[in-house]
Order: structure tokens, then sequence, then C-alpha cells
């Protein structure tokens, strides 16, 4: 009886480890993504360069540096895509974001590589950032829900959703 419980303690412990090592990897390509929100044809990417009042902006706003000097972004017909990445626990996610009008229109993580907290890609989660803009606090204009296990990536998304929104408004407002 007691060797049972041990074998089925060791089937179970490695179909959990399986399972979390299913949750880390990339879901989606930098390029696949770009190629859906621009129905297959994304424009030329445009560089932001971080300085100056900007740059002291993300530094408040994520509470630490970026740790870039330039964003990659793609803009045409009233929307920017904004890949993103930002620290979970360890190690960093990789998020899409789509804004039009100040508000967002899409958000998805690319790829992820902590060892918990991947629910936050699920539809389920993503969806309650639609449609959010950014209050002059910078802070969302709408509470998002956590998921119990997961605060440090949902909280992580939390800043790249104000970070895509913040750079979205920087962008438009320099715009031509």
């Amino acid at each position: 009886m007691r060797m049972r419980a041990l074998q089925l303690l060791f089937i179970l412990s490695g179909l959990l480890l399986t399972l979390t090592g299913q949750a880390r990897g990339v879901y989606q390509t930098e390029a696949d993504f770009l190629a859906e929100v621009f129905h297959g044809q994304p424009p030329a990417p445009r560089t932001l360069w971080l300085r100056g009042e900007l740059k002291q902006q993300i530094r408040e706003l994520l509470g630490h540096p970026y740790g870039r000097l330039r964003i990659r972004y793609w803009q045409r017909d009233g929307r920017t895509a904004w890949i993103l990445e930002e620290i979970g626990k360890e190690r960093p996610i990789t998020f899409g974001v789509v804004i039009r009008d100040g508000r967002i229109e899409d958000i998805r993580v690319l790829a992820f590589r902590e060892s918990r907290g991947w629910e936050i890609r699920h539809a389920f989660f993503t969806r309650q950032f639609l449609g959010a803009g950014l209050k002059d606090d910078r802070a969302l204009d709408r509470p998002i829900d956590g998921i119990s296990g997961a605060t440090l990536s949902v909280r992580a998304m939390k800043r790249i959703a104000r970070l895509a929104l913040l750079l979205d408004r920087h962008v438009s407002s320099s715009a031509p």
C-alpha cells in the first residue's frame, strides 16, 4: 500500500512538472503577432528613443529603468503595436500590445519564461484590458482582477499595459 502511494505521488509529480514545463515558451512569434495585427502587411517599424522626460516617466511608471535605449513600434491607421518586455518574478515576459485611439485594442503574452503565472496569457484574463485607457496619474482607468498564484505576472502585464498606453500617447502627441 505504501509503495503504491509513493508510485502515485511520483506519477503526479511528473505530470505537474510536465504541465509547468509546457507553460513556458513562445506562444506567438513577433512576426506572427504583427502579421495578424496588420492583416498580413505590417508597416515598417519605427523607433522611439527613450530619453529626457519620457525616460523619467517610464522609470516612474515601472518603478525601475526600462533597460533599453529605444523601442521599436509599428503604426498605421490610428493604431500602434508594441512588443515590450517586463520581468515577472525573475525572467522577462514578452507582450504584444495594440493601441487604438488611446485605448487597448489587444494585449497578449508572446513569450513566457517563468515557472508560474502563465495563466495571464488566457483570454479570461486579457479581456479585462480591452478598451482600457490611461488616466492622468498614469494608472489604468479600470480595475484589473488578479489571479491567485500569478500575482507578479499580473503586475507585469498591468505595467506593460500602462507603458504601451504612455508610449502611444507620446508618439501620437508628437506626430506631425
